[in-house]
């Protein structure tokens, strides 16, 4: 190897092991090697053996020391192009996970429809059939059909591919009506900070689960005797936290009343399919939910989730921030009232259809035509709140427009530790970002963007952001190792392609 592609790949392993929030040492121990030669090699000074890489690639689960054809996958995009055309949302990531776990409670065949193709959903179906369920893809529409064994093998789980995805702690409401005693690895995904789990044994304890943390593990006892005696109270109103609780609830012996849930758009998916399968759920789409459960659910059952409102806000963030006129169809606008009525207040102008029903037959969905718009910045900050509020997925797309917008924005995500530190990475594309602390950003507009090469960021949607600021830059930008979008988006670069992006997908290692 030459020095300079090894200083190219040094580069490329010190920014995955900090992806990672790992440090040299760490790194060092897990190659069983010293410190300092972990520092050689992230120099450049240390010549590596096909071997080597692999085992680093394994170390940090990383595609972007990754070899051959499953390499580190990049996007070289060429902006200051605008878009036009028509594009479908997709149905929604998170309530996709939610119901690939949801299945669990059924000893019937679940076909879910239009299931996204995203590595998130290839992490889960991968534990799944770790322990027994067969999964298979049906058709080109994506739906997918999930048969449970009589019996799961719980002890056989994929550790690997269910410590790649958060998801996995949504596990434990489901599993816990199939074995009194087992393992579920820690929960990863993607790097947003401390996400207790408190909340979710908060939910679980009434209905007998403990968890006690024991090395890279949560070891779950179920007492199956235990009987509720009051109503739930969430502690933290979570999405997650709230699907947790339904599961237990859905194959409890009586009924459950969970007070301060989330009603959010993948609640509510997993509600209408409950629903579907015999459980009875009294005030779907509020804060109070009354679940009257099955004992045994054994039906084969069809239901297709609806779309992602999350992925209609980044396709209409596209539009503005590239000043386009597009038709976004099939937007589930009830999940986007509050980001629409924010944008008209900042300038934005669009036209919306007549309302029509989802697949799932509850969930309502609009087509958005959007219009190129001189934006200027909001009179208040821009915060998320629990639904029916501004959606916290949905704050670092405000980012991005606000830099487009004339003024002075100032964004606060409460919610996480260190999300808002991301979006500071607009900078290297020309934005002015400044952050105040670990929760807010204050951002100045109008931005003349440039393209750069900037390492994806390991959070989803600042990662988004990113590829979004590189369509409007004038000449071409790189963005490197995209995983993280790939868990959440499927296809986005072609889809994008289609409205007259100019996306080229690249490997190099």
């Amino acid at each position: 190897m030459t020095d300079d592609y090894l200083v190219r790949i040094g580069g490329l392993i010190r920014d995955a092991r900090k992806h990672s929030g790992w440090t040299q040492a760490q790194l060092a121990q897990e190659l069983s090697t010293s410190q300092s030669a972990v520092n050689r090699i992230e120099k450049g000074q240390q010549n590596l053996s096909l071997e080597m890489l692999a085992r680093i690639g394994e170390a940090l689960d990383s595609e972007i020391v990754a070899l051959g054809t499953s390499g580190p996958s990049h996007l070289r995009v060429k902006g200051g192009t605008r878009l036009s055309g028509e594009i479908d949302v997709k149905t929604s990531k998170n309530a996709g996970v939610a119901l690939l776990c949801a299945s669990l409670l059924n000893e019937g065949t679940t076909v879910l429809r239009k299931v996204a193709r995203i590595e998130e959903v290839n992490r889960l179906l991968e534990v799944l059939e770790s322990i027994g369920v067969r999964t298979r893809w049906l058709n080109a529409d994506n739906d997918l059909e999930i048969v449970p064994p009589a019996r799961l093998d719980i002890a056989a789980m994929d550790e690997e591919a269910a410590r790649r995805t958060r998801s996995i702690i949504m596990f434990l409401g489901p599993l816990m009506h199939r074995q009194d005693n087992f393992e579920i690895p820690y929960a990863g995904g993607c790097d947003l900070g401390t996400r207790t789990v408190e909340p979710h044994m908060t939910a679980l304890r009434p209905f007998g689960l403990e968890v006690k943390a024991t090395e890279g593990s949560y070891h779950a006892t179920v007492d199956s005797g235990t009987r509720l005696v009051r109503p739930i109270v969430l502690t933290e109103r979570g999405d997650t936290v709230t699907e947790n609780a339904l599961m237990a609830a859905a194959r409890y012996d009586g009924t459950t009343v969970i007070r301060n849930a989330s009603p959010n758009y993948m609640v509510q998916d997993l509600c209408f399919f409950l629903v579907e399968l015999g459980v009875d759920i009294e005030g779907i789409g509020t804060t109070t939910l009354r679940v009257t459960g099955r004992p045994t659910i054994n039906q084969d059952v069809t239901y297709a989730p609806s779309e992602d409102p999350i992925e209609a806000m980044s396709l209409i963030t596209a539009a503005i921030v590239t000043e386009s006129a597009i038709v976004v169809r099939r937007v589930p606008i009830e999940f986007m009232e509050i980001e629409l009525a924010l944008l008209e207040e900042m300038g934005f102008s669009y036209e919306r259809s007549e309302e029509y029903l989802a697949l799932n037959g509850h969930t309502r969905l609009v087509d958005i035509t959007t219009f190129p718009s001189t934006l200027h910045a909001p009179i208040d900050k821009i915060h998320p709140m629990p639904f029916p509020g501004l959606n916290i997925d949905n704050l670092p797309f405000f980012s991005v427009i606000a830099a487009t917008a004339t003024g002075t924005t100032l964004l606060h995500d409460w919610v996480y530790e260190n999300r808002a530190i991301y979006l500071t990475e607009l900078t290297k594309l020309g934005a002015s970002v400044k952050l105040l602390d670990p929760h807010r950003v204050l951002i100045e507009g109008p931005t003349r963007w440039r393209g750069t090469e900037l390492i994806c960021p390991p959070a989803l949607r600042p990662a988004v952001v990113i590829l979004i600021a590189m369509l409007a830059a004038k000449g071409t930008s790189v963005l490197r190792s995209v995983y993280v979008i790939n868990r959440g988006y499927e296809d986005l670069a072609e889809r994008l392609n289609a409205l007259g992006a100019q996306i080229e997908t690249f490997r190099d290692i």
